[in-house]
């Protein structure tokens, strides 16, 4: 089975647009030649595409979110290289090999018996594919920073890094949703549930839960398990006012994140982001980037994962793409 695409320069070169005068961050970012390799390197941050929409589609979702990958790239790879950005801290690794579950999905139709069952067969496939990538990776001592997909690729991340830590490990998510839903087949919304039972996931916080998307037996289950899962409300704090966003963001610190944590965005959490259940209300795209510049600061965090983007549904052509770059950055900078 294939599991892992690993980049060479050879591979993002055309994605480069070079300028004279100028020197982009493609042209300084680092490469391994194999899994082995990532001990002996010094950079901290690993940079990982996951090109599938596979858990969208069996969680009957709008597919797209295979694009995401790519669009960042084009659009990371093109920021200015400085002494804020810091190439030299990041290993482009390259992506999961998703080709023949893609392919599978794709001769699948809605008309099939089991069809979403079926896609949860593939799901499966995945989340074996990125638990041992990302376990190689947390073994390394290294911070993987995750891009693309559905969140179905949560549990993958969470399986691989608590494996590779040999411990639980908990978790802080800005989404809309719970993604905490019943352990039916794998989709995009059961990802955390899956870990929390299986578990590779201890303590669990939704960061902007919206109300009006989280039905009443998901927030049965979350009172079920409020010693472990927690969670805030968008309208508590952007809309009624009645929770500042840094006092939200301490509220989620202080849950999970005095312990081994990883930190994952749906862009759908953003206003207006294309994304797989795109929202015209949401937080801003500054405030991901203050989520992200805080957790990822944090020296318990272990894991960035950036899903849900569908480029197709944003928008203007490189809106994924660009907020994904920004929030990369905005991850590795060195302040």
């Amino acid at each position: 089975m294939n599991i892992l695409k690993i980049y060479c320069e050879k591979d993002i070169a055309p994605l480069i647009n070079r300028r004279a005068g100028e020197t982009k961050f493609g042209e300084k970012i680092s490469f391994i030649k194999s899994l082995d390799d990532l001990k002996k390197n010094t950079s901290k941050f690993v940079l990982l595409g996951i090109p599938e929409d596979i858990g969208v589609r069996a969680n009957y979702g709008n597919p797209g979110t295979s694009m995401a990958w790519s669009a960042a790239l084009a659009s990371f790879l093109n920021i200015q290289y400085n002494s804020f950005t810091n190439a030299e801290n990041l290993i482009l690794l390259g992506e999961i090999d998703c080709d023949v579950q893609m392919k599978q999905a794709a001769s699948l139709t809605k008309e099939v018996n089991h069809y979403a069952e079926e896609l949860g067969e593939l799901v499966v496939q995945i989340d074996h594919k990125v638990s041992m990538i990302i376990q190689k990776i947390i073994e390394a001592g290294k911070f993987p920073i995750i891009i693309g997909g559905g969140h179905n690729n949560s549990y993958g991340n969470l399986m691989g890094t608590s494996q590779g830590l040999n411990s639980k490990i908990n978790c802080i998510n800005f989404d809309a949703h719970t993604d905490f839903r019943a352990l039916e087949h794998r989709h995009s919304g059961n990802g955390f549930s899956y870990a929390f039972e299986n578990g590779f996931l201890d303590k669990y916080f939704i960061f902007g839960l919206h109300r009006n998307y989280t039905s009443e037996g998901v927030f049965n289950s979350l009172q079920e398990n409020n010693q472990r899962v927690g969670f805030n409300l968008f309208e508590d704090i952007s809309v009624q006012k009645k929770l500042s966003f840094s006092a939200a963001l301490k509220e989620a610190e202080d849950f999970c994140c005095y312990n081994n944590f990883g930190i994952e965005l749906d862009m759908d959490a953003i206003a207006m982001m294309g994304s797989s259940a795109i929202s015209p209300s949401g937080f801003t795209v500054e405030e991901a980037r203050i989520f992200v510049g805080r957790f990822t600061k944090n020296t318990n965090a272990r894991y960035l994962h950036i899903c849900e983007g569908a480029p197709l549904l944003g928008l203007f052509p490189t809106q994924v793409g660009k907020t994904i770059a920004y929030l990369i950055s905005d991850a590795i900078s060195v302040t």
